[in-house]
């Protein structure tokens, strides 16, 4: 993959200078949930489509187990800065999450929940909010080792910022040979994620 690297944790792609639209994302949530996974799986998929993209993360104390959050930016055009203080979209997957990104979604934007853990659920009336049972439905399914492509499939359902086709590009490249026969275990939590979404209405 052809990028410039700017440190040992974050990649940004080369500029092209395409002119259209821009989605800034944070995904965020405990380490050992696959918070910095699923952004790159999605940061390599928009580079499978000429798109720039950026992946900046950032860690508690203790990867697993502690904190863990990663900023995505896709864009059509060349990306000024990696750092931004408001999102397109957060996706948030624990209570700490969501008390921190929720104020700092943009006013129309969407965001993402997981209901496990959640005891206060997000109630701003100026984004669009989302539900996803992944965790729970992962668990039922025996599929906990995917919950994160489950949370992703969610996210393309009703964001579809990169193609299903490029994320599986995408994961096939991310993956290490001895892994491939997960493919479609991922693409299969990938189609649940988008069945168990649901919008929470005003």
């Amino acid at each position: 993959m052809n990028t410039n690297q700017n440190n040992n944790n974050a990649f940004v792609s080369p500029p092209k200078g395409d002119l259209g639209g821009c989605e800034e994302i944070i995904i965020a949530g405990f380490g050992g949930q696959g918070v910095l996974s699923m952004g790159k799986i999605l940061a390599y998929a928009g580079l499978m489509q000429s798109k720039e993209v950026t992946w900046m993360p950032a860690y508690g104390p203790e990867q697993r187990g502690g904190t863990a959050n990663v900023t995505v930016i896709i864009s059509d055009d060349k990306i000024s800065s990696p750092i931004v203080g408001q999102f397109d979209t957060a996706i948030v997957l624990n209570q700490q999450s969501l008390d921190k990104f929720e104020p700092a979604v943009k006013v129309g934007g969407t965001l993402i929940y997981d209901s496990n853990g959640i005891t206060t659920p997000p109630s701003r009336p100026d984004i669009n909010i989302y539900k996803t049972t992944a965790t729970d439905t992962a668990a039922a399914l025996n599929m906990s080792k995917t919950f994160n492509m489950m949370v992703l499939g969610g996210l393309l359902k009703i964001r579809p910022i990169v193609e299903i086709d490029s994320v599986m590009k995408a994961l096939k490249k991310s993956l290490p040979e001895r892994h491939h026969h997960l493919l479609p275990a991922n693409e299969q939590a990938i189609g649940k994620g988008a069945e168990i979404i649901t919008k929470k209405e005003a």
